[in-house]
C-alpha cells in the first residue's frame, strides 16, 4: 500500500521541522543583557566603558539589576559589595562580589577598579546570552601564576594616619569671615579591635558693620577624643571613650570625659551593609571648667551620664531608611536631659517615581554650660556664644519622576 509519494512526505515532514526547529531556535535565544545600576558611584562611567549591555534608569524594565552597597574600610577608603540579580530569561542568576578600595587611590583609580568588579560580575549573564559565542577572552601573567604563600608583612600594623588643614575666608561690604581648621587623625582596624583618635583645632574669626559701628567675633576651639572598641561576637562589642575640650563658643574653658559602653546589633555584622538595628549604651563622667560662671552660677562641675543610641538602616532594592534615636540625661538629675531623633527615607513608588524624605528634631534641656546674663547683639549677630533653646528641628521632602528615553547608553559632555 503507498501511502505518499515521495515529494508528499518530504513536503510534510518539513512542514513539521522547520517550524520545530525554528522555535527551537527562538527559544534558546537570549534577549540582550538590560542593565539597572543602583551606587554612590559615577554611573555615567560605568554607561561609558560598560558598552555591550543596555543601561536602563528604570528598575521595572531591567534583566539584570545591580545593587552596590558601599561603608568606609579600615584602609581609610571604602568597601563595595556588589549584587547582581537576574530576571526574566536569566532569572536564577545571581553574582555577588566586592571591591575594596583605599585612601591612597585616586578617585580615577577607584571608578576603573569598580567598573572591573561590575564586568567581572556580568560574566554569568553574558555566558547564558547570546554573546557568549563571541566573547574572546585572555589571562594576564598574574593568572598564570600559581598562588603563592607569601608572608606578607604590614610596617603599618593596620594604621591608617590623616594630616589636614584648611583656610576660608568671605568678604563682602558690610561682613567679613576668616576661620581656618588643622587636625590629626588615626584609625587602627583589625577584626576584634578598633581603635581611633582625633585631634583638632579651629579659629573662627568675624567683623560686621551696621550703621558705622563695628561687631567682631572670635571663636576657638581644640579638642582631643580617643576610643578602643573591641568585639565581643558576631552581635556583642564593647569600648572606652574619653576626650578633653576647649571651646569659647559653648562657654568651655576646659572639660574632659571618660565614658565606658557597649553595642548590640541584633543583625550579625557582617550584614551592616545590607541592615542593621544597633543598640548602643554608654555611661560616663565629665568635668568642666567654664570661661564665665553659668546660669546655675557655677564655675567647674563635675557630672555623671549615660545615653542610649539606636540606629535603624535597611539598604534593600525598593530604596533605603535611616533612623537614629538618642536619649541621654545626667545621673544625678534626670530633668537635664536631651532627646535627639534624625531619619532618612528614599523609596521607588512606581516606573520612574521616587520619593525622599529626611529630618532631624531635638529637644534640649542639658544646656547648663550657657554664660550667666543675657545674650548681647554681637552675641545673636556673629553667632559668638551659644544661644538658648528648648527644641532644634529641621525637615526635607523631595519628589522626582524621570521618563523618557530608558535604553540611550550615549555619553556626551560637550557644551
Amino acid at each position: 500500500m503507498k501511502l505518499c509519494s515521495l515529494q508528499v512526505c518530504t513536503t510534510f515532514v518539513l512542514l513539521i521541522l522547520v517550524p520545530a526547529i525554528f522555535f527551537a531556535q527562538e527559544k534558546d535565544n537570549k534577549e540582550t543583557i538590560k542593565l539597572y545600576t543602583d551606587c554612590n558611584c559615577e554611573k555615567s562611567y560605568i554607561r561609558q566603558e560598560i558598552n555591550f549591555v543596555n543601561h536602563v534608569r528604570d528598575q521595572a524594565q531591567a534583566n539584570v539589576q545591580l545593587f552596590i552597597y558601599d561603608i568606609a574600610n579600615g584602609s581609610g577608603g571604602r568597601t563595595y559589595k556588589l549584587e547582581f540579580n537576574g530576571y526574566e530569561d536569566y532569572e536564577g542568576i545571581i553574582t555577588k562580589t566586592s571591591f575594596d578600595s583605599n585612601a591612597n587611590m585616586t578617585a580615577d583609580e577607584v571608578r576603573k577598579g569598580l567598573v572591573k568588579k561590575v564586568k567581572f560580575g556580568l560574566l554569568k549573564f553574558v555566558l547564558e546570552s547570546d554573546m557568549g559565542e563571541h566573547i574572546n577572552y585572555s589571562i594576564n601573567n598574574k593568572g598564570l601564576g600559581t598562588i603563592q604563600d607569601i608572608d606578607f608583612k604590614d610596617p603599618w600594623n593596620n594604621w591608617i594616619f590623616e594630616i589636614f588643614g584648611r583656610a576660608r575666608l568671605n568678604k563682602e561690604s558690610s561682613r567679613e569671615s576668616f576661620s581656618y581648621a588643622i587636625g590629626f587623625e588615626s584609625d587602627h582596624v583589625t577584626e576584634n579591635w578598633r581603635i581611633r583618635t582625633d585631634l583638632q583645632l579651629n579659629q573662627a574669626n568675624s567683623e560686621y558693620t551696621q550703621d558705622d559701628v563695628l561687631y567682631t567675633s572670635e571663636r576657638f576651639r581644640y579638642s582631643g577624643d580617643g576610643s578602643i572598641v573591641r568585639s565581643l561576637s558576631d552581635h556583642w562589642s564593647a569600648g572606652i571613650f574619653g576626650g578633653a575640650r576647649h571651646d569659647t563658643f559653648t562657654n568651655l574653658d576646659f572639660r574632659y570625659y571618660f565614658s565606658p559602653a557597649i553595642e548590640f546589633n541584633i543583625f550579625p555584622y557582617n550584614e551592616v551593609l545590607r541592615r542593621e538595628i544597633v543598640f548602643a549604651y554608654k555611661i560616663g563622667f565629665f568635668h568642666s571648667d567654664y570661661i564665665e560662671p553659668t546660669i546655675y552660677d557655677k564655675l567647674q562641675e563635675g557630672i555623671f551620664n549615660h545615653s542610649l543610641d539606636v540606629q535603624v538602616r535597611y539598604r534593600q532594592p525598593w530604596g533605603n531608611i535611616y533612623a537614629r534615636l538618642i536619649g541621654s540625661t545626667f545621673l544625678n538629675d534626670f530633668t537635664k536631659n536631651r532627646i535627639q531623633l534624625s531619619g532618612s527615607t528614599s523609596l521607588r513608588i512606581i516606573k520612574g517615581l521616587a520619593v525622599s524624605f529626611s529630618g532631624n528634631l531635638q529637644i534640649i534641656r542639658d544646656q547648663i554650660n550657657l554664660p550667666a546674663g543675657d545674650a548681647s547683639l554681637e552675641d545673636v549677630l556673629l553667632q559668638q556664644k551659644q544661644i538658648a533653646t528648648d527644641y532644634q528641628l529641621g525637615a526635607s521632602i523631595g519628589l522626582s519622576y524621570t521618563f523618557g528615553s530608558a535604553y540611550n547608553n550615549i555619553i556626551n559632555t560637550r557644551l
